[in-house]
């Protein structure tokens, strides 16, 4: 009696899955996986194949959806390749309106000074987008509940009800119409738009939408100015000469012995000639010469001159190396020697002037002073220039700030035949103009280099395109960008055969 009342209770043994449950459970979540795939790969079908062309007042547009882009609205002009890109969307697609022709009539009006009703043309595409919008995910939603339920039906079996693999193909068909109502369609106001371009012919009106952003109210007036760009542009292109198969010269600085952005210079410079405005490397000691071995092979011929963040001893590795070092005496030669002051690179001539701060190997390659050119240094490269001057088309020098004074005589006295200055030091991709002189600064193919982290600079590279028939002639430079974060590139092309 006592041992039955102390007699512990048995507790239920847990429950073992057999190896049939265990078999049964996988096939279920195998399903239900293979549906919530399908209907997904049918909405995405829908999103990346669906496109739709409106015709509005100035011209046609095409409206398309890419997904797998940080959420923005791009306004995009195939014509001159240039468009405007505004973050207003939440949801990881790209919506793009691309004007595919243009109204030759409309464009007519405007290129004679016809006012456009910008109102109107607003209305119109708003009202295509919506359209194109409710379409568009009516589709998506349909398209993905279909091949959702084709492959409930296909799949189906005792294992798992056809209802709930065709209810999970409704569901997850309506969540994703729910999300592209919520996060597709622009909210707010559309503003701060940046502005890109790749192509041949950028109209001007790209500098001047730059603007919008800083003068409120002029939004109107600068649409104007764009298309009236653009009017111009398609009723008489013919005043523009063509650059296909015009000699091109890549121009580069500061890769301070980033050896990442040799690969993009390699592929820019496409086996042509490289024009290197200094400071390739950190210090110019013989513990980063490494990199001398493969930048002297990527431009034919690799044309340098030195920054302050180079060394004498780097200059000489250059030079036995193959590339053509140019001093304010001479082309270094490999043996040490100096040769013509201007050098003939595929018919440009050029002269190069070498930094006054480069760093010295008998003082252990130390940073010599504050880098900043002092008025006699100035004048030092002032008078060197007056030995070259109505000699050259091109001059190499790292320190813009050294050029100064030859720029303010040049602007009193426009030279008599075009002037190219190639610079750098800056890490600031730019380029200046006035009466008869070019100053090219590509930025820093190296980002700042490993050393300049904190300084968040973008790689940059510049394309010189020119002619030397029936004379020299610059028509055109491409000032290159990309984030080395993201990857994200632009590049703009400014002609240089047209008036400032």
């Amino acid at each position: 009696m006592v041992g039955a009342v102390l007699r512990r209770p048995q507790l239920p043994r847990p429950h073992v899955p057999s190896r049939k449950e265990v078999v049964l459970g996988a096939r279920r979540a195998v399903a239900l996986l293979a549906v919530l795939a399908a209907t997904f790969a049918g909405g995405y079908l829908v999103l990346v194949g669906y496109h739709a062309d409106r015709q509005l007042t100035v011209g046609e547009i095409r409206m398309s959806v890419s997904p797998g882009h940080r959420g923005a609205l791009d306004v995009y002009v195939p014509l001159v390749d240039w468009g405007a890109r505004f973050e207003a969307i939440r949801l990881p697609v790209r919506l793009r309106v691309d004007l595919q022709t243009v109204n030759r009539a409309v464009v007519s009006d405007l290129a004679r000074g016809a006012p456009l009703n910008v109102e109107q043309a607003r209305a119109e595409a708003r009202d295509a987008l919506a359209a194109y919008l409710k379409r568009l995910i009516a589709l998506m939603m349909l398209c993905a509940t279909t091949l959702g339920v084709l492959v409930a039906f296909a799949i189906r079996s005792r294992a798992l009800r056809l209802r709930w693999t065709v209810a999970l193909a409704l569901v997850t068909a309506v969540g994703m119409g729910a999300a592209m109502v919520l996060l597709v369609p622009p909210r707010g106001d559309i503003k701060d738009p940046q502005y890109y371009a790749h192509g041949p012919d950028i109209p001007r009106a790209l500098q001047a939408a730059e603007a919008v952003r800083k003068a409120s109210g002029t939004l109107d007036t600068e649409l104007d100015a764009q298309l009236v760009g653009l009017a111009r542009l398609v009723i008489d292109p013919g005043r523009r000469r063509s650059l296909s198969g015009e000699p091109v010269v890549t121009v580069a600085s500061d890769l301070h012995n980033n050896m990442f952005g040799l690969g993009v210079l390699e592929r820019a410079a496409d086996g042509g000639p490289v024009f290197f405005a200094g400071d390739l490397t950190d210090r110019g000691s013989p513990l980063e010469t490494s990199v001398v071995r493969r930048t002297v092979r990527l431009g034919k011929p690799f044309v340098f001159v030195t920054g302050n963040h180079d060394s004498d001893f780097l200059a000489h590795e250059l030079a036995t190396a193959g590339a053509w070092v140019l001093t304010r005496n001479g082309r270094l030669m490999p043996n040490g020697s100096l040769g013509p002051k201007i050098v003939n690179v595929d018919g440009l001539r050029v002269a190069g002037y070498e930094d006054p701060f480069e760093r010295r190997s008998a003082d252990s390659f130390a940073d010599r002073y504050d880098n900043t050119p002092d008025p006699a240094q100035q004048r030092e490269f002032f008078d060197w220039f007056q030995t070259v001057r109505g000699k050259v088309n091109v001059v190499m020098v790292h320190e813009p700030a050294l050029i100064a004074p030859v720029l303010d005589q040049l602007r009193s006295e426009p030279p008599v035949h075009p002037l190219v200055f190639i610079v750098g030091h800056t890490h600031e991709a730019k380029l200046d103009r006035q009466p008869g002189v070019t100053v090219i600064n590509g930025g820093s193919v190296g980002a700042g280099g490993t050393g300049n982290l904190a300084e968040r600079v973008d790689l940059g590279i510049a394309r010189f395109i020119y002619t030397l028939k029936p004379s020299f002639s610059p028509l055109a430079a491409d000032l290159v960008t990309i984030d080395p974060g993201t990857g994200s590139s632009s590049a703009r092309r400014t002609r240089l055969d047209t008036p400032e």
